[in-house]
């Protein structure tokens, strides 16, 4: 990493000093802006810059359904000053920063993911004009770009606000500008809260906590159901995932020889190649870490014999993230008792999966596939049925855990912040996109079950696009079946 900026400025004024035993005050800029800077730097690094203003863009691929979008959003809430923040920077430690992703909301709405960034929405007439409110070029007059730590010197070129205009098919303004603005504001006013604490201390005021919430459901409820530009996004993401578990198969030698991070590091090389990110923090669980949920650590041994549980999904530049989880015999072989508890989840993914078709519950799906489950768990006897009653008294729970599905989009756990009666008491359309992901997981200190189970964690995950009759296994290509997950795997690996 480049020395910090204090780090620079000093360095600056060394190469100002004259060559002298007795070196000569260096001379502060008249604006005392910026110490130890000589005048003749400060005038030198104004100018010889050639200009790089881009004249041939052309609009983002989804700026039609970015307006679209705004569009819907401007007749849900007439006459009403509507504010929607990227977000800022966050401190990741002292002075380096977490990667920064916008939230939601505003990539959804614009296609623009710079931070500070902030999209408003002025009532105007029967509808509402749109502004894009962004930091524009750095500025070489006050030495802004290679004197801020934000500089573009420092961090990069960001677009000019024209070439924004061009981009996002917005207007655009200097955001420094946008919070004397919204003090100023009156009339009714909404914002995203959660994301830009300096907008909402410039609105703090004007807003209540409960309007604010409407629209952040609204929001949520909006992308229930995909756009056309947004399934093919998550088929991207889907498709470069399939190819990241192709990568880990073949590379289950080098993870033995390590950990479950050489898995989680090959998952990553791919996401990163081929899209923005991974979508979420990889499970990459080898043996009794696969009955972990949310097992992220990724610092456990891979043995040849174990299960390993790979739950991950590739993050397209656009935010769509795949969620796809395999579950892999290391050696390429399900051993007796792992190939009975895998095909058992297969068929209750089998079932949830046909229950998924327009007009159908959304709990639906999960109800299939909690019945098989808790079929084999009476079956097995380590329940006491009848299956009825079991259900009733939610006691497969104990094993299977979980819920089996959700929607997914943006937000890996999507439009979260939907109503109960528009999502898990709603009903499936055309254009909803969510898991399926039954498990069984046999903790590996659980007593109630024989010990040949204890430490076997099963989950099989694949999206599931809702069509006009019934639905698309987005993630198809990766193998399901026991007997076709070997094969496939031999393939990989031979």
């Amino acid at each position: 990493m480049a020395e910090e900026l204090s780090g620079a400025v000093e360095n600056a004024a060394a190469a100002a000093r004259p060559e002298t035993a007795e070196e000569e005050p260096i001379k502060q800029r008249k604006n005392g802006l910026y110490p130890g800077v000589s005048d003749e730097l400060a005038e030198n690094m104004k100018s010889g810059w050639a200009d790089t203003e881009l004249r041939d863009l052309e609009p983002i691929p989804q700026a039609t359904e970015t307006a679209a979008r705004r569009a819907a959003l401007s007749a849900r809430f007439p006459g009403e000053r509507l504010v929607i923040p990227a977000g800022n920077l966050k401190t990741r430690s002292n002075d380096t920063e977490y990667a920064f992703r916008a939230s939601v909301e505003y990539a959804y709405l614009t296609g623009n993911q710079t931070e500070d960034g902030v999209l408003v929405l002025e009532p105007e007439g029967e509808g509402h004009a749109a502004t894009i409110y962004l930091l524009p070029r750095s500025d070489r007059e006050n030495g802004e770009f290679w004197l801020d730590g934000q500089g573009e010197l420092w961090v990069g070129r960001r677009h000019s606000l024209t070439e924004a205009e061009t981009l996002y098919g917005i207007p655009a303004s200097d955001v420094r500008e946008l919070a004397d603005r919204l003090r100023e504001a009156t009339g009714p006013v909404r914002v995203v809260r959660g994301h830009d604490a300096g907008i909402e201390a410039a609105l703090t005021d004007k807003v209540t906590a409960e309007r604010d919430e409407e629209l952040r459901v609204f929001l949520s409820e909006a992308r229930l159901v995909k756009d056309e530009f947004e399934v093919g996004e998550l088929q991207k993401a889907v498709d470069s995932t399939v190819r990241g578990f192709e990568d880990v198969v073949k590379v289950l030698d080098k993870a033995e020889a390590t950990s479950e991070r050489y898995i989680e590091g090959t998952f990553f090389l791919r996401a990163r190649v081929e899209g923005n990110d991974v979508g979420y923090g990889t499970i990459a669980a080898a043996g009794p870490h696969a009955c972990t949920l949310h097992w992220v650590r990724n610092d456990g041994p891979v043995r040849s014999g174990d299960l390993l549980l790979l739950d991950a999904g590739v993050e397209t530049h656009t935010y769509y993230t795949a969620d796809v989880t395999r579950t892999l015999p290391v050696n390429g072989r399900f051993s007796e008792i792992q190939k009975k508890i895998y095909d058992a989840v297969y068929e209750a993914q089998e079932a949830g999966i046909a229950a998924v078709k327009p007009g159908a519950k959304y709990r639906d799906f999960h109800d299939a596939a909690q019945r098989v489950l808790a079929e084999k768990l009476v079956e097995w006897g380590l329940v006491e049925g009848p299956v009825e009653r079991v259900l009733e008294l939610g006691l497969q729970r104990r094993w299977t855990l979980h819920g089996t599905g959700h929607m997914l989009g943006m937000d890996v756990h999507d439009c979260a912040a939907a109503r109960t009666e528009t999502y898990v008491d709603g009903v499936l359309e055309p254009g909803m996109c969510l898991t399926v992901e039954p498990g069984l997981y046999f903790q590996a200190d659980d007593l109630t079950v024989p010990e040949e189970y204890r430490g076997i964690g099963v989950r099989i995950e694949d999206d599931i696009l809702v069509t006009e009759d019934g639905n698309r296994n987005l993630s198809a290509a990766l193998p399901r079946r026991s007997d076709e997950v070997e094969r496939w795997m031999g393939s990989l690996k031979g």
